[in-house]
């Protein structure tokens, strides 16, 4: 296996920048972004109060999840061009300070939860915590599945954004959920493939690598096709107009035409590369038109 080189440049950066980089700062902020989803679609007046701390807890587990998964990911890091630079392969913070920055977030996140929030949405916050880090994390390198189990915990924020304001695990809250299970596999799968030689260095297990580019693409397709009756079951549930339904045919077609193409195109990496920014686009989106939805509604 190639371990990349670590670049050394005259302008490292500050300690704090890269313990906060740990973290994972633009994945926190969508996770915080769909918590926010799931907060605005409540039924009734949300206090400020819950807000700021439904928010704060949210942030901080997802931040713990990914300080661990950097952590148990170090050596596999290395071995990849893309996250080589990254703070703990690169040696410039260690993983024990790294597992105590987690454990102090993880704790912190938990008590912030059930103290001020309540016990259901502290309970989805450790199920994710833990799942990312000790099922999803080691799982990748036995089997392209744990791209499934790994949605899991990705889709959390948006149903503690749910509980938080409810009190309850309910339709709506797993329709939210729901939605963003099936984004995250299109998502990936397009990163696997227009990544797939390092993964393969790293050795990772991804549906491109295991069963082939072609069956990775079919399965992007369907899963883009599914993203579009989900995303319009929150109209049937009562939270959301055809304003945003159809915004959200549009936007659902638009990523279904997109996963078409990867079948007729000779590079499948630009294809992918297309996909995956299309993917960034449709989801912000999606969630602002959804609470844009309520004020209209």
């Amino acid at each position: 296996m190639t371990r990349y080189p670590v670049k050394k440049s005259s302008k490292q950066p500050h300690p704090f920048q890269d313990f906060v980089s740990l973290t994972k700062p633009r994945i926190n902020l969508l996770s915080l972004l769909m918590a926010c989803g799931g907060i605005a679609l409540a039924p009734g007046s949300v206090p400020g109060e819950t807000w700021a701390w439904a928010l704060l807890g949210v942030g901080l587990a997802v931040g713990s999840a990914n300080i661990l998964n950097m952590v148990l990911e170090r050596k596999t890091d290395a071995l990849m061009a893309r996250t080589a630079m990254r703070p703990i392969p690169a040696g410039r913070v260690s993983p024990d300070a790294a597992i105590i920055m987690a454990t102090i977030l993880g704790a912190a996140s938990q008590g912030v939860l059930l103290l001020k929030v309540n016990a259901i949405t502290a309970l989805l916050g450790a199920f994710a915590l833990v799942t990312y880090a000790f099922v999803y994390t080691p799982l990748k390198r036995r089997t392209p599945a744990a791209l499934l189990v790994g949605t899991l915990p990705g889709a959390a924020p948006p149903l503690m954004g749910w509980t938080a304001a409810t009190g309850q695990i309910d339709a709506p809250g797993l329709a939210l959920f729901g939605i963003l299970v099936i984004w995250q596999i299109p998502h990936f799968l397009a990163i696997a493939v227009y990544s797939a030689p390092e993964y393969k260095n790293a050795g990772i297990l991804v549906v491109p690598l295991v069963r082939g580019e072609r069956i990775a693409i079919l399965q992007t397709i369907a899963w883009s096709s599914l993203l579009i009756p989900m995303s319009l079951l929150l109209i049937p549930l009562a939270i959301a107009s055809w304003v945003y339904g159809f915004a959200a045919i549009l936007g659902g077609g638009w990523l279904l035409w997109l996963s078409l193409q990867g079948l007729h195109t000779d590079d499948t990496d630009a294809w992918a590369r297309r996909f995956f920014k299309a993917t960034l686009i449709y989801l912000p989106a999606l969630t602002g038109i959804l609470i844009l939805d309520q004020f209209w509604n």
